[in-house]
């Protein structure tokens, strides 16, 4: 069971893919992790990856599908994956399907957890974060139990600039642009699945379930 998870920044498909992940038994593979691992072990990938990320540039498209590949290929990925974050442009998915041609492998399920801006703008712009011990909150859907106050260190919460509503609609506007032809994309080849994510988590993941099989 391979699988692509889309969606929106803040739609919640992070969150799904843990919980898909855990579910089937599979890795939660994000473009995040496996650059990480990749520096902290000092793999020639992941060197190269750095000179990029030390300037503040962005990976190539043939580094990232590079190092994406390498991860999929080891030992736990062999009955699967949920891959998060990637592909988020036609070119990587292009490629990603080009390098799995290469070891008879395929995507078989893109998952679009389909949330509208609004919703997703009025989701970010409620979250609050402790800057000195990282909890986060929601003012309606994980509220504290004083107002403005961490309830794991008493600590004073911020709304973090990532999620100020004006950052929130710039992010959305990308992901239009580079993330919504991949939804055009995987219609095409026959394996998008689409959920409805402004329900609540579990009745999304049921939703995805009910497409996966149990």
């Amino acid at each position: 069971m391979r699988i692509i998870m889309l969606g929106a920044p803040g739609a919640g498909k992070g969150t799904q893919a843990k919980k898909i992940a855990a579910k089937y038994g599979i890795p939660h593979i994000s473009t995040g992790d496996i650059f990480r691992a990749n520096i902290k072990e000092g793999t020639e990938l992941g060197k190269n990856a750095k000179t990029y990320m030390d300037q503040g540039l962005l990976v190539p498209d043939e580094l990232v599908v590079d190092l994406v590949v390498d991860r999929l290929q080891q030992e736990d990925a062999q009955k699967g994956y949920v891959l998060d974050g990637f592909p988020r442009t036609i070119p990587q998915a292009e490629s990603l399907d080009e390098a799995l041609k290469k070891v008879n492998s395929k995507i078989d399920y893109a998952i679009d957890v389909d949330v509208p801006d609004e919703n997703i703008i009025n989701r970010m712009s409620g979250r609050r974060a402790c800057v000195k011990c990282g909890a986060t909150y929601h003012l309606m859907y994980a509220p504290t139990k004083v107002e403005g106050i961490c309830d794991a260190c008493g600590d004073k919460l911020i709304l973090r600039d990532d999620d100020k509503p004006e950052t929130v609609k710039k992010r959305l506007n990308v992901y239009h642009e580079q993330t919504q032809p991949l939804i055009d994309y995987y219609t095409s080849a026959k394996v998008l699945k689409r959920v409805d994510g402004t329900q609540d988590m579990e009745d999304v993941f049921r939703a995805i379930v009910a497409i996966l099989g149990e």
